[in-house]
């Protein structure tokens, strides 16, 4: 076989396999909402999604979930090209500060791999010691959800981490409602160029329709974003237009317990609002 048709036949292989890996659910359940509800995440932790997006959420009594990879708080850690540039991390204290508002705190692993390469051994080994951070500056904060690294998934780690988690957060866009893999929770990014392909208001709407779980994801939080974070005006037209529609933003945590009619503990990593 040449060259050429190698090619082809490898990247057929490879959309075959992620095709699977997003059929594949490693824990489905069915939404029992009976009315819509946003939650409205931020991965990596920049210092601005706290400062400047968990104020924005505040304003209207809401909170959000922050994924965090302890790997950003340390400067010398090289993480390449997951490090965007120009963008200022969270500090350690930032995570006491977040929990003490009332905002959720999330595992994004602690060096931020690819985990649908991982092993079980090594998956567990970055979660623990993501853990071991985040204990060392909460105490005994009980994290219940998880978010991929890059959005990238694996039959592996769609297993492993649906029993070590409430629930894990990918990048597929689209609402969640009816039959919901919480193993691979559907999100839109909530960045300019993503939004063109898919307008908020439809989105929303779309959600209040299905009565489903709309999640929306960031990152920086400023008046002149990365390309995955977006301006301080376009979050606050999606807390007000949420606020006209009567939609309520939930953290992940809260949001997964409503839609599964469970009751997640009270922890270091929440407080009543």
């Amino acid at each position: 076989m040449d060259t050429a048709k190698t090619g082809i036949v490898r990247k057929l292989c490879r959309a075959l396999h992620w095709r699977a890996v997003r059929a594949y659910s490693a824990k489905r359940v069915t939404s029992k909402l009976t009315a819509p509800i946003v939650s409205i995440t931020f991965d990596d932790f920049p210092k601005s999604a706290l400062e400047v997006g968990g104020a924005i959420l505040e304003s209207v009594g809401a909170r959000g979930t922050y994924f965090t990879s302890a790997a950003f708080s340390l400067p010398r850690m090289e993480l390449g090209s997951d490090r965007l540039p120009n963008v200022q991390y969270f500090e350690p204290d930032d995570i006491a500060e977040a929990v003490r508002r009332g905002h959720e705190i999330g595992c994004h692993t602690f060096d931020h791999p690819n985990v649908s390469t991982l092993s079980r051994t090594e998956l567990a080994t970055t979660i623990a010691k993501n853990a071991e951070f985040l204990r060392g500056l909460v105490g005994d904060c009980q994290v219940e959800s998880f978010a991929y690294p890059r959005g990238l998934a694996g039959f592996t780690a769609k297993r492993w981490l649906a029993r070590r988690f409430t629930s894990c957060r990918g990048t597929l866009p689209g609402v969640n409602h009816g039959s919901v893999d919480l193993s691979q929770l559907k999100c839109v990014d909530l960045a300019p160029h993503s939004l063109a392909r898919q307008p908020m208001d439809r989105l929303v709407e779309h959600c209040i329709a299905t009565n489903g779980w709309l999640i929306f994801d960031a990152h920086d939080i400023s008046a002149a974003p990365s390309r995955w974070g977006c301006t301080p005006a376009l979050l606050q037209s999606l807390v007000a237009l949420l606020s006209r529609r009567g939609v309520e933003i939930l953290p992940v945590r809260d949001a997964c317990a409503r839609l599964t009619g469970s009751v997640i503990p009270r922890s270091a990593n929440s407080r009543d609002q």
